[in-house]
């Protein structure tokens, strides 16, 4: 174990080292030296003097922020001894694992190329560039012929590779034994109970005011909404990212959402990252990626034909396209299970000076369900698209990868597959019974974070605590709260197709009450 003393020195450190090559540091290094002129920094006390200058014009509220988002993003350091993997996932058998996953998705692409004759990257004849950039806020009327391509893999087929994992030192035969989970997910990971899970989401209780519950017509909004309001005001006004944070776990205003979620994420827009957005947007309009194609086949499959969704088509384009590009999102390596694919110039295979990152970063699915409600909140592309990144580098891309992290898809898979065998053993033995076990049906929920499934309101509560607890726990909570809900129904089922029907439709679910009764008003 790290000594405490030595842990917090360490992270010191690195936020220190991290902080240095911002803009952040060179800004208050800028308001230091202008502090000098002022009558009131004296040499005697000059240290003192300007922290004082720092604190009251602002800045250190600035600098706490950055900290605070940097605590939130980037893992407690490992022992000194600790080899550089462990940073990235401590068990050998899941980087094992990942490292198979991505092998299969590089093959999927490489087939795809040969088969279609298509090179991975090439640069764009000028007429081409310049009819990309004039249509750039229009790209949603473009009708490219997507036939030929396939999407990469599909969850079923990430959750059939999850299903298959074993840690080679448990002693697990496939013969049942009281050993043997009942669930599809047979990996031995510490997940929390309800009591655990209550602690660690308090202020969920049932006695403490809730957006989402206390907000409807018939409460009268003088019991909490506006009291509620009044303090999303205030922690928007000290611009306080830790307030923030502690706020939204009751759920936020609709008209403070957007500030606040960019106030917990430290998003503030700066024109150096309108710049570079636009760098961004320069790289896509030089250069065309095979999963350009890939990007525009998922939109026109996801959110071209969705109630909530397709009016956002042109802003999914641009924000993908220009995340696709984005070398800023490989730092997330770095705490993740995940590698990022290489690629070779060609005639060089093999030559390590002449490897690129390809793509820089992309998953092949469910990116666009992950864009889409943000669309809601941010109209500005630049805004919305540093929103989504931060969203993804802090807690999406623990969907699509494999590791033993608490916020990981395997642990939500066996918190939610824990959670039903405990709290309701013969609904789970029922549907296991019928071939329709529950995760089949729970999995596209989880890996989605509900986006696509929930009426965009509810989704909207749903993200508030993700971001409010910096955790993605409460996906395989509610997932477990809504086969509760239709537990009556689901009990009648004979078959996995029955199963589905019943919970095919999630529109009408209000999240909060269900996270409520699960939670708080089921019997332990």
């Amino acid at each position: 174990m790290l000594d405490p003393d030595r842990g917090l020195s360490l992270t010191i450190a690195r936020i220190v080292q991290r902080l240095k090559g911002s803009s952040l540091h060179s800004q208050l290094e800028r308001q230091a030296r202008v502090s000098l002129h002022k009558p009131e920094i004296k040499l005697e006390s000059l240290k003192e003097d300007i922290k004082d200058f720092l604190k009251t014009s602002g800045w250190e509220k600035k600098l706490q922020n950055a900290v605070y988002s940097q605590l939130n993003v980037f893992p407690w350091p490992c022992h000194p001894a600790a080899p550089p993997e462990h940073m990235k996932e401590p068990l050998a058998y899941m980087r094992k694992a990942q490292g198979s996953w991505e092998k299969r998705i590089l093959k999927s692409l490489n087939s795809m190329c040969t088969e279609l004759s298509i090179p991975l990257a090439q640069k764009r004849p000028a007429s081409e560039q310049k009819e990309l950039l004039n249509k750039w806020n229009e790209m949603g009327t473009d009708e490219p012929d997507l036939s030929l391509f396939r999407p990469v893999y599909a969850p079923k087929d990430f959750l059939e590779v999850l299903m298959n994992l074993r840690n080679p030192n448990y002693e697990n035969g496939d013969q049942p034994s009281f050993r043997n989970h009942l669930g599809l997910i047979q990996v031995p990971l510490k997940v929390k109970d309800i009591p655990e899970l209550k602690e660690d989401f308090t202020e969920l209780g049932l006695n403490i005011g809730q957006l989402g519950i206390d907000d409807s017509a018939q409460v009268p909004p003088e019991f909490f909404e506006n009291e509620h309001v009044r303090v999303g005001q205030k922690v928007l006004a000290e611009q306080d990212s830790a307030a923030a944070q502690q706020y939204v776990r009751q759920g936020c205003p609709t008209a403070l959402r957007a500030d606040l979620w960019a106030l917990i994420l430290n998003i503030s827009n700066q024109p150096e990252d309108i710049l570079y957005y636009e760098q961004l947007k320069s790289n896509v309009i030089q250069h065309d990626l095979l999963v350009d194609s890939l990007i525009y086949k998922d939109v026109k499959l996801t959110a071209s034909n969705d109630d909530y969704y397709f009016v956002f088509e042109d802003y999914l384009y641009q924000v993908l396209l220009c995340f696709s590009r984005d070398t800023s999102v490989l730092e997330h390596f770095t705490y993740s299970s995940a590698t990022p694919p290489k690629s070779y110039i060609r005639g060089k295979l093999g030559m390590e000076e002449y490897a690129v990152f390809y793509p820089p970063n992309v998953n092949y699915n469910s990116f666009i369900l992950s864009v889409a409600p943000l669309c809601f909140l941010y109209h500005e592309p630049s805004k919305l698209y540093q929103i989504f990144r931060e969203m993804y580098v802090r807690f999406f891309f623990r969907l699509h990868s494999i590791s033993s992290h608490p916020s990981g898809i395997v642990s939500l898979c066996l918190l939610f597959e824990t959670l039903l065998q405990t709290h309701l053993p013969q609904l789970f033995y029922h549907l296991r019974e019928i071939g329709a076990q529950p995760l089949r049906i729970s999995f596209k929920w989880m890996v989605r974070a509900f986006s696509g499934y929930l009426a965009t309101d509810q989704l909207l509560l749903l993200w508030d605590r993700i971001l409010g607890y910096n955790s993605l726990e409460i996906l395989a909570v509610l997932a477990a709260a809504v086969f509760a809900f239709r537990a009556v129904n689901l009990m009648e089922v004979t078959s996995l197709a029955a199963a589905e029907a019943v919970l095919a439709d999630l529109s009408t679910l209000k999240v909060m009450p269900l996270l409520q009764i699960f939670l708080f008003a089921t019997v332990t």
